[in-house]
């Protein structure tokens, strides 16, 4: 059987659990962290792991994955190179989308809402934590920028070495996003595809929630 044909027959019935209105919690960071924390508990590999969703200045849109680094009241924040793709994404068009998906918990959640850089003191208080490797990375790497080869990284991260023998600096073409929600929908598997989803909006300073159709 060809793969494109397999693809057609795979199917899993969603039976861990429901989302009920008596689950949910007046706010959505609340219910999020419910939810985070028991992917975590649950050891899925990197339950921080979310698809980050952009747009160019004239609509395009892109995908790929990145690493949540902190969440509360405030938003969703991650790091990456300003000055990569998705970094000038955001500088033309600041809106974004983030999609997690904890599968073994059959469980998704969607955040849509407006991006702005974090502070200078917040990006550089998370580049302490990282390993050192890490930093250098961070320096080596002119991200979403063609390489004629994998030496120039190499190279790259040599020279650097030896440029920062001690504490390495935050570069000051990276650091910190943060996506402020204006909406938060969370869907739990259901049998038969009539899954539980839930959908909180914005609202002048307040949340509402709606249950939506699967």
């Amino acid at each position: 059987m060809q793969t494109s044909d397999l693809i057609q027959s795979l199917r899993k019935s969603y039976e861990t659990g429901t989302l009920e209105e008596a689950n949910l919690r007046p706010d959505p960071i609340d219910l999020f962290r419910d939810w985070m924390d028991a992917a975590v508990a649950a050891q899925l590999d990197e339950p921080n792991a979310m698809t980050l969703c952009t747009a160019s200045a004239d609509g395009m849109p892109d995908g790929r994955i990145v690493l949540l680094r902190s969440f509360d009241e405030r938003g969703f924040v991650f790091f990456t190179n300003y000055e990569s793709r998705k970094g000038n994404h955001l500088l033309a068009n600041p809106q974004a989308a983030l999609v997690f998906l904890w599968h073994p918990l059959e469980r998704q959640v969607r955040i849509q809402g407006v991006v702005a850089r974090v502070s200078a003191a917040e990006s550089d208080a998370y580049f302490r934590t990282r390993p050192r490797g890490h930093q250098l990375a961070a320096w080596t790497s002119p991200q979403s920028q063609p390489l004629a080869a994998r030496a120039e990284l190499n190279n790259r991260l040599t020279e650097l070495e030896a440029r920062f023998p001690g504490q390495v600096p935050l570069p000051g073409f990276w650091g910190g996003y943060r996506l402020v929600p204006q909406r938060i929908e969370f869907w739990q598997g259901r049998k038969n595809r009539l899954h539980d989803r839930f959908a909180y909006t914005a609202d002048a300073g307040a949340w509402t929630v709606t249950r939506l159709a699967p």
